[in-house]
C-alpha cells in the first residue's frame, strides 16, 4: 500500500512517530508521501524523511496558510523547491479552502494558479486541497491544464458531477481516505461508477481516521481499513485494491523514476 497524503511531521506524532511508522511499515504500507503545509513544517518534514527512505516529501503551500503575509512564504517555498529539484516528489498541500474563511479567496486563487505553474515547469504532479471550492478550483485548471500538468485530489468527498469534472481533466486521479468509511458518505456509491484505475489510497494523517476510529488521530496503519471498504464497494479481493491503487500511485507521482534520481 501507499500512503500518499500524511502528515506524518504533525506535533500530534511527537510522542511516537517511531511507533507510528514502525505500525505503518509492518501493516504493509510501502511508501508515505508528505505534503508541506507551509515554511514552518519544512524543517521537521525533510528530518523525518532523512532518516526513512519510504517516507518522501512535497513542497507547496496549503490555502489555509494564505494570508496577508503570504508573500514572504510563498518566496521562500519557491527558494526550497527550485533550489532542490530532486528532492521533492510533488507541489503540494496546494489548492483553495473555502470552509474556514473567505477572507483571502483573491489571494487563494493566486497562490494556488502560481503553484501549478511551477508543477508545469518541473513536470510534477499536485495534490489539491479542495474544500467548498471545486467551482473555484476547477475554473483555474480549466485555464491552466495541460499535458505537463497532472495530481490528484486529496481527500475527495464531492459529488458525483464533481468527480466527473476533475477526472475530465486528464493526468489526475481521486485521493480515497478514511471518509470511504463513515456511515453517512455517499462516496462508495460515487465509486461505484468509477474505474479503479483512478483512485489513489491516502489517509491525511492525523486527521480524518476512518470507522472504527472516527474522532481519534489518524495513521498510516489505517490503510487497511479503507483498502477493506473499497473491496466491498468494487466487489474484488483486498489485493487487487492493493495492486491497483498502488500501481496507479507510482505512475502518478513518477515514483520509480524520483527514487532513481534521489
Amino acid at each position: 500500500m501507499i500512503d500518499t497524503h500524511a502528515h506524518i511531521y504533525s506535533s500530534k506524532f511527537d510522542e511516537d512517530r517511531e511507533n507510528v511508522l514502525e505500525r505503518a511499515f509492518s501493516s504493509g504500507v510501502e511508501y508515505i508521501l508528505l505534503p508541506n503545509i507551509d515554511e514552518g513544517s519544512i524543517s521537521s518534514m525533510l528530518e523525518i524523511t532523512k532518516l526513512h527512505g519510504k517516507c518522501i516529501p512535497m513542497m507547496g503551500l496549503h490555502p489555509c496558510s494564505v494570508n496577508k503575509e503570504f508573500d514572504s512564504q510563498l518566496k521562500n517555498i519557491e527558494a526550497e523547491l527550485f533550489g532542490n529539484t530532486n528532492k521533492y516528489i510533488a507541489i503540494g498541500e496546494i489548492g483553495i479552502d473555502l470552509y474556514w474563511d473567505k477572507t483571502y479567496i483573491k489571494e487563494q486563487i493566486d497562490v494556488f494558479r502560481l503553484q501549478i505553474q511551477w508543477a508545469k515547469k518541473l513536470e510534477l504532479p499536485i495534490a489539491i486541497h479542495a474544500r467548498d471550492s471545486f467551482q473555484e478550483i476547477f475554473q483555474v485548471l480549466n485555464e491552466e491544464h495541460n499535458d505537463k500538468l497532472s495530481g490528484v485530489f486529496h481527500c475527495f468527498s464531492g459529488s458525483a458531477e464533481e468527480a466527473k469534472q476533475a477526472l475530465s481533466y486528464e493526468g489526475f486521479k481521486l485521493g480515497i481516505g478514511g471518509v470511504v468509511t463513515f456511515k453517512k458518505s455517499t462516496l462508495p456509491s460515487i465509486l461505484e461508477s468509477i474505474d479503479l484505475s483512478h483512485l489513489v489510497l491516502e489517509t491525511d494523517s492525523p486527521y480524518l481516521a476512518p470507522r472504527p476510529f472516527r474522532g481519534k488521530r489518524n495513521e498510516s496503519m489505517y490503510l487497511t481499513y479503507i483498502v477493506e471498504k473499497l473491496a466491498e464497494v468494487y466487489g474484488i479481493k483486498e489485493q487487487e485494491i492493493i495492486n491497483r491503487t498502488s500501481l496507479n500511485a507510482k505512475e502518478l507521482f513518477n515514483l520509480d523514476k524520483f527514487l532513481r534520481n534521489e
